[in-house]
């Protein structure tokens, strides 16, 4: 079984559920993805990191951070952090508060001496439905100074979250779409 194929199967197990939620969104949905159950499970969060770091690999260009908004992309982060890493490439993970440090250097982004102004970032999300939160994480980034190249999700829930990134001039890469998911 491929990495993909193990990965939905898991995702289809532990984080797809038909029921009444409200999203980050504010909009109202009769199914939910919740992203963190398959990213913190053990072989999922392998699996995550293995298929983030395919999908950053396909930017064509040298990737030196891949972070997103906590507390979604704070698995997601480290998972491709350590895959990349076992081939013999650093790409260092950080996470973007979603309010300044209240004390100490008052950070929006933790993680960033590792990362100096100019490097280039990717953003990772575990679910997109309208973009909304990876564009706040692409407008943090950019204000501590980092490039960002693009972003990637886990299940784009085909809501209109590529359409707003790329709307925005951003590059969004999907390891899955929620038709790929649940058809």
């Amino acid at each position: 079984m491929s990495v993909k194929e193990e990965l939905k199967t898991i995702i289809c197990e532990l984080s797809y559920e038909e029921r009444e939620v409200t999203l980050a969104s504010g909009r109202k949905s009769n199914f939910y993805f919740d992203g963190k159950q398959t990213t913190l499970h053990a072989r999922g969060g392998l699996l995550v990191g293995q298929a983030f770091w395919d999908e950053l690999k396909k930017f064509g260009v040298t990737i030196d951070g891949v972070g997103g908004l906590t507390l979604g992309a704070d698995p997601i982060a480290t998972a491709p952090s350590i895959a990349a890493q076992l081939e013999g490439v650093s790409v260092h993970a950080f996470i973007i508060r979603k309010e300044p440090k209240g004390h100490g250097t008052g950070q929006w982004l933790e993680g960033r001496k590792n990362l100096p102004p100019g490097s280039k970032v990717v953003i990772v999300e575990d679910v997109t439905t309208t973009g909304g939160s990876s564009m706040k994480a692409v407008e943090r980034a950019i204000g501590a100074g980092l490039e960002v190249v693009g972003i990637v999700t886990l299940v784009d829930r085909e809501e209109g979250a590529r359409e707003a990134i790329e709307g925005a001039g951003q590059v969004l890469r999907t390891v899955f779409t929620k038709s790929e998911v649940i058809g």
